[in-house]
């Protein structure tokens, strides 16, 4: 095995294709917010069906016997989200690190929110049952939707290629196809 197609050569390849494609701070915001909607939909949906089986420390939140849905806290997010946004917290390219927080917390409270839309929907809690089939397809929706904005196809494809070029032979750089350059890019 070549040293250059070591895990470690793998990994060190993410950071600059990373600042490659998302130097656009808008682009970035676009892949985090999906990141984080999907990460976060698949970790609620798995332990809300953890407590449904009664599996693991997971339990419904019912403070003085009220039922708090986790769509409350997407909300939360959202508002949240939405006036440090409206103040401009978040967006300017200065602030990379609160453009990426923020950008976060809407993705994840959008799954929040959407993974219970059958409850506002309804108004009725339907979770478990055949209606609420109507918050997955909701999420479906809004997911393809973020992720047609998501123009992080190249980075992952880019990635890929990088993978199989430290698979076969460890190139030494990857090829720059932005607007046609083709200016190498040093690997570290």
């Amino acid at each position: 095995m070549a040293a250059s197609s070591s895990p470690l050569a793998k990994v060190r390849r993410v950071p600059a294709l990373y600042r490659k494609h998302f130097a656009e701070r808008r682009k970035e915001r676009q892949f985090i917010s999906s990141a984080s909607f999907f990460v976060t939909f698949g970790i609620v949906r798995a332990i809300t069906h953890a407590i449904r089986a009664g599996v693991g420390p997971f339990r419904n939140m019912s403070p003085g016997g009220r039922h708090i849905h986790h769509m409350t806290f997407g909300i939360a997010g959202l508002l949240t989200v939405g006036y440090l946004w409206m103040l401009e917290i978040g967006t300017a390219s200065t602030q990379r690190r609160t453009s990426r927080l923020t950008s976060g917390a809407y993705g994840a409270g959008a799954a929040l929110t959407l993974d219970e839309f059958a409850l506002w929907l309804n108004l009725q809690d339907v979770y478990w049952a055949k209606q609420g089939r109507e918050s997955i397809d909701a999420v479906v929706l809004f997911g393809a939707l973020l992720s047609m904005g998501l123009l992080g196809r190249e980075f992952l494809q880019e990635l890929a290629r990088a993978e199989s070029e430290l698979e076969h032979g460890g190139e030494e750089h990857l090829e720059h196809r932005h607007n046609g350059a083709g200016a190498p890019i040093p690997s570290r």
